[in-house]
């Protein structure tokens, strides 16, 4: 036989594109439509149905960027259509293959109901099935003219991204708006033919069931008449049952397929629009519902489901329907899709507390997994996390990204660093958006790492990003690839029910231990300096009026603020969303969010003074509080008193030019270019700083990555550095313990200062940069005098190590990776540890000098700012103010102790006299991360706490009030059934605790 694939696989593209899908709508009449364009923001729905439009012509341009126009359109269905499928056509001027990406619409009918969106994927609206003719249309479009951020020539500088500069010319055209006969006959042929189609083009050209399809498709097309599509498409479909009836074979991959629509809570629109966004997936997302009885939603981030309770009440009695239906399902027990790197240990469990919460309390849903598709790599402390919650099982797609390693699992137990294993999930279709395609269920099957052990996987289904969901093309796409030969079989499930499915299927999975570090989008640790900033001093600020509030409350009667905290807690972990934390969204979003931490500030603040006011009573005593979770200056973790006076720091000359600091603990020598080039540690009798470099470098790289500007950082850029080294001047500090460094570079300006605090073994960098770069990165460098192979690097709940060589291509990978409160690296007997106050990208370097003595110099680096263009172009632009401490002679502990100290500052009251903390614990290895009174009201005291060492520990807990009772609880403060009854005596608790375990405990009061 002769190969004539080709001929008959373009035969099927044309027909199907210039022929049969034109034919599934036959005939249509205009629809009659007016216009009226909000003059601000979006406005409430009975102000824009209420609105009085003008008439509007098909070919207009409308739409001003971020602007709201308000679409009626009106029409009567023809007679001779009676007995016939009537859709509305509404096509905004949209771009198909941008579905999430630019304008969009929800369509309501004249009394306020939402009848389901608009998008570029999505433009029907049904009217009558059948219709009797003569009914009269009339539907009201809510249309957003959100502006293409994301073009098809991608990361260019836009000024769309802020309405303050996006200017207001329209964006669109209005393309058509039509009544129109659907086809369904037709409709089902076309999805007949593409789904052949598709399988068929994944077949190898030598496989019988490939020539099968094909003959059976040229059968199909030789059935149908050009001239008339609809009166024959019957026929052709008859000529490709036998081909569609032919079942799977025994060893097919199975699919789960999951409706769903990523809807990233802000990224190149504000999280006004994401509200807006939400409304319209979900009113799609129900009528499919209502229309395909075999298919099943998930949306996760109970922040979206709490804007549409409160924006879109009509929706959400929908929604609600639907989810006791058990159709539409509450997924992950999230606040947002958080970032799982950069939020501090509390903020990481508080997304699992208030998401879990919000699901029990609107629906008695207890959610068994994270779902997390989209986020930028996972914390190795987040498996305790998700098991403290109540949860056991993880799902992700982004690793799939990675640049470098191939991730060798797609179902496996991922083990965190206190040893907790959760069943975790990577859907091998490579894509939190799959359609359906031909393509990518071929590729999902051949993709999957784990055939011959197991044979499910999941695919979430629908158009993401920005939202739009599954669509009727991709359920009937589904229906028929549920048992079909050639293809992996495909069904309907809830993620719990894939979860049930595949854990049966593998109970033995392959074990991942650590980090699942995501080899790209490294630098979002850097980006938006002023985001992170806000997010690392809410959550210090929130852990301290919890623990100020909650100590006030039990010794005072204090009014415990819970709804006031609820509500900051809230809009902290909506910022920690994966592109806004990031510093991956436009600029509207990082301008709000600066104002947004700056209003939380001020209001927590007011709370902790408040509290600090009652507890100190009245008087002139001067009283230090001191928040952190270790002693300071003789006054304990969580209580004030007075501080005992620390010593002093000597100023001296150095003789080769410069200023020496020196406070009996450190000498630190300070060059007359403004550098520390030596950190002598005087009881240890050992130099940090390695021979001939310097410490507190300014570096200057380059920074043009390949793509994603705002997210990537490609190694090369290490290729080219500048060391800012030049001064305008160096000046003794008038305190007598510090140095003032001024430098300029480029078009920007540094000024550092470098104090070494009285009785403290640690040398303070404070850095303050003007910054007006293009396409740079700042680096903040400390050459450390260390042979060390690997080095402590802080994340939730504890630390996690990596290597400070690349023998491996998994190591050279982390060239930037993320810390919290602090970096750490030892040889045996003596470490040196680096803490920060707002930072979190860092890279770790070695090499060995060839000179002198050979020695191992260990580089730790803090990155500082970056300067991309995309999505915001002036990103990190003005001023910005850091604050390092280098900390020689450093163990673990002490990193952890500093790593507190440098950001949660002691606080000056004047009061009667001292306040004994309202809870104290007799080991610094064990660390309380939250003091706080129990969500339900009862009065309950609650502390959550883990072991910060890496090692075991036994300690007491002692509670300066009366308890009835301890309970060990998960993290939504409810006992633990298989947990241990503590051991106590009165007011004392011995807790014992393994390496990094988590541990919460609620004390119950009379």
């Amino acid at each position: 036989m002769h190969d004539d694939r080709s001929l008959v696989e373009a035969r099927l593209r044309r027909v199907l594109d210039e022929r049969i899908r034109p034919a599934v709508y036959p005939e249509s009449v205009p629809l009659d439509v007016a216009v009226w364009h909000a003059p601000g923001e979006p406005v409430p729905v009975e102000e824009g149905l209420a609105a009085a439009p003008e008439p509007v012509e098909v070919g207009a341009r409308w739409g001003a960027p971020w602007g709201t126009s308000w679409f009626r359109v009106t029409g009567t269905v023809p007679e001779a259509w009676a007995g016939r499928t009537v859709e509305a056509l509404l096509d905004l001027g949209f771009d198909e293959n941008m579905p999430g990406f630019q304008c969009e619409g929800l369509v309501y009918r004249p009394d306020g109901t939402p009848v389901k969106g608009l998008n570029p994927r999505n433009q029907w609206v049904r009217v009558g099935a059948p219709v009797t003719g003569g009914e009269q249309v009339r539907l009201h479009i809510e249309a957003a003219s959100n502006p293409v951020i994301l073009d098809y020539r991608p990361f260019l500088p836009t000024r769309l991204g802020d309405k303050e500069t996006a200017g207001t010319a329209p964006q669109y055209t209005l393309t058509r708006m039509d009544l129109a006969v659907f086809d369904e006959t037709v409709w089902q042929l076309v999805m007949d033919l593409e789904v052949l189609g598709e399988l068929m083009a994944e077949l190898p050209g030598d496989s019988a069931r490939r020539w099968e399809i094909l003959r059976a498709v040229e059968r199909a097309l030789d059935a149908v008449d050009l001239q008339d599509v609809g009166g024959t498409a019957a026929r052709a479909r008859q000529r490709l049952t036998e081909v569609l009836a032919a079942p799977a074979v025994p060893s097919a991959h199975r699919i789960s397929a999951v409706g769903h629509a990523h809807i990233d809570s802000a990224w190149l629109w504000p999280l006004r629009e994401t509200v807006r966004k939400v409304a319209r997936t979900t009113a799609n997302m129900t009528a499919l519902l209502e229309d395909e009885p075999d298919f099943v939603f998930a949306m996760s981030q109970a922040q979206q489901w709490a804007w549409i309770k409160e924006h879109r009440p009509e929706v959400w009695a929908r929604v609600k329907k639907a989810v006791a239906d058990g159709r539409f399902v509450p997924a992950g027990g999230m606040w947002v899709e958080s970032d799982t790197n950069m939020p501090g240990s509390e903020a990481m469990a508080r997304q699992f507390v208030h998401g879990k919460r919000f699901f029990l309390d609107e629906f008695g849903v207890e959610n068994d997994e994270a779902w997390l598709p989209d986020t930028f790599g996972f914390a190795a402390g987040l498996p305790q996390i998700i098991r403290a919650a109540g949860a056991k099982r993880l799902l992700t797609q982004k690793i799939s990204w990675s640049r470098t390693n191939t991730f060798p699992h797609h179902t496996f137990q991922w083990e965190g660093i206190d040893g907790t294993r959760i069943f975790t999930h990577f859907p091998p279709v490579d894509t939190y958006n799959c359609s359906m395609k031909g393509s990518e269920i071929a590729h999902a099957a051949r993709n999957f790492k784990d055939k011959g052990a197991a044979r499910h996987s999941l695919a979430p289904t629908g158009w993401g990003d920005g939202g739009g969901g599954t669509t009727r093309e991709m359920v009937a796409k589904a229906a028929r690839l549920r048992d079909l030969e050639g293809s992996a079989r495909v069904v309907w499930e809830t993620p719990g029910a894939f979860f049930d499915r595949a854990e049966a299927d593998y109970p033995e999975p392959p074990v991942w231990v650590g980090e699942l570090y995501l080899e790209l989008h490294r630098a979002t640790l850097t980006s938006q300096a002023q985001t992170k900033q806000g997010n690392r001093r809410s959550e210090h600020l929130l852990r301290e009026a919890e623990l100020w509030a909650a100590t006030a409350a039990v010794r005072t009667g204090f009014r415990y603020p819970y709804e006031e905290l609820d509500r900051i807690w809230k809009t902290v972990l909506l910022h920690q969303f994966h592109d806004i934390l990031p510093g991956s969204s436009i600029a509207w979003v990082h301008r709000e969010a600066r104002a947004t931490y700056e209003r939380l500030a001020g209001e927590l603040t007011g709370i902790i003074a408040a509290a600090q006011r009652a507890l100190a009573g009245d008087g002139t005593v001067p009283l230090v509080f001191n928040a952190a979770p270790h002693a300071r200056a003789g006054i304990p973790a969580g209580g004030a008193g007075a501080a005992r006076s620390a010593g002093g720091t000597r100023l001296t000359a150095r003789p080769a030019g410069g200023h020496v600091l020196d406070n009996g603990l450190l000498r630190v020598e300070i060059d007359e270019r403004g550098l520390a080039v030596s950190v002598y540690d005087i009881e240890a009798d050992r130099e940090s700083i390695a021979p001939g470099r310097a410490a507190g470098l300014l570096q200057l790289h380059p920074d043009f990555p390949n793509m994603w500007d705002a997210w990537d950082v490609d190694e090369f850029y290490r290729n080219t550095v500048t060391d800012l080294t030049g001064v305008d001047a160096v000046t003794a500090g008038e305190d007598g313990g510090s140095v003032r460094i001024e430098r300029s570079f480029g078009a920007s300006r540094a000024v550092q200062v470098l104090s070494l605090p009285p009785g403290e073994r640690r040398l303070v960098v404070d850095t303050e940069v003007d910054w007006h770069e293009t396409e740079k990165f700042l680096k903040l460098a400390f050459p450390l005098d260390v042979h060390a192979e690997r080095y402590a690097s802080e994340t939730q709940f504890g630390h996690v190590h990596r290597a400070t060589h690349t023998n491996t291509s998994w190591e050279a990978a982390k060239f930037e990776a993320c810390n919290h409160r602090f970096v750490q690296l030892a040889e045996p007997g003596w470490g040196v540890a680096v803490v920060n106050d707002s930072t979190y990208g860092h890279d770790v370097t070695r090499t060995v000098r060839t000179d002198g003595d050979r020695g191992t110099t260990t580089t730790v680096r803090f990155s500082l700012l970056r300067a991309p263009r995309f999505p915001d172009p002036e990103t990190d632009q003005g001023v910005h103010r850091f604050r390092h401490a280098l900390v020689p002679g450093a163990g673990i502990g002490d990193a952890v102790r500093e790593g507190w100290r440098i950001n949660v500052p002691e606080r000056r009251v004047e009061g009667a006299g001292e306040v004994a903390p309202l809870v104290t614990v007799d080991d610094d290895a064990v660390v309380v991360t939250a003091v706080k009174l129990a969500d339900d009201g009862s009065g309950d005291v609650v502390v959550r706490f883990h072991e910060a060492h890496g090692g075991r520990a036994r300690a007491t807990l002692t509670a300066g009030f009366e308890v009835t009772d301890a309970t060990v609880t998960d993290l939504l403060e409810r006992p633990l059934p298989d947990a241990q009854t503590p051991d106590r005596a009165d007011t004392r608790i011995t807790v014992r605790l393994r390496p990094f375990e988590l541990r919460t405990l609620r004390l119950h009061r009379p």
